[in-house]
């Protein structure tokens, strides 16, 4: 139903406050409880309302609960030395836990594949909004959440662990939990300084 056009607007500042307020929070800074499989899957319904050119749901997602991420950040940390011999032990330990922190990991992987219709760098983008919707979703059920990337990311061993074709990308892990402290606001882009709008030379 679209809006009367007769009626006030809504106070934005207050429509939009939910979407303003949203931050990232750190890994370590995320603790119990977090989403248990119904929320989860809750959080993800709303997650997967993204646009989609096309209609190709160009993405899917693996998570990560339990011993399952010490396991997880137990290959990182081998592969992390295989990849590096002389990496310090803090980077071999930063890479163990990695997955430790949050109670919950969510990768979000992009499914490409050939499409003689849709570029792919329009399904990726798909795929990276479903990354900031889940955010968003998230902390609007409280919970805190980042988005991260890493080597891990795009490392083609991690890849065959997470079961990758070869048309499939990592497109970021989304680790969620319930936030041990407020995370401090940061500065952001103006955009009246960025806007310029076109006109006809």
């Amino acid at each position: 139903m679209s809006r009367n056009t007769s009626d006030p607007l809504p106070d934005s500042d207050l429509a939009l406050a939910a979407l303003d307020a949203r931050r990232s929070v750190p890994p370590k800074q995320l603790g119990e409880p977090g989403p248990d499989e119904a929320t989860l899957l809750r959080l993800l319904r709303s997650a997967v309302r993204v646009p989609d050119h096309g209609k190709r749901v160009p993405f899917r997602f693996l998570s990560f609960r339990g011993d399952a991420r010490h396991a997880f950040g137990e290959r990182l940390a081998a592969r992390s030395l295989q990849r590096d011999p002389n990496a310090s032990e803090a980077v071999i330990e930063k890479d163990r836990s990695r997955f430790s922190h949050a109670p919950l990991v969510v990768a979000v992987i992009a499914t490409l594949g050939p499409d003689k219709e849709i570029p792919e760098s329009e399904r990726f983008s798909t795929a990276s909004c479903v990354c900031f919707a889940l955010l968003q979703a998230a902390q609007a059920l409280g919970y805190g959440a980042i988005w991260l990337t890493g080597w891990l990311a795009y490392d083609p061993e991690v890849g065959t662990w997470l079961d990758l074709d070869a048309h499939e990308r990592v497109v970021g892990f989304v680790h969620i939990g319930t936030p041990k402290l407020d995370a401090p606001e940061r500065e952001r882009p103006d955009p009246h300084a960025l806007l310029r709008e076109w006109t006809p030379t």
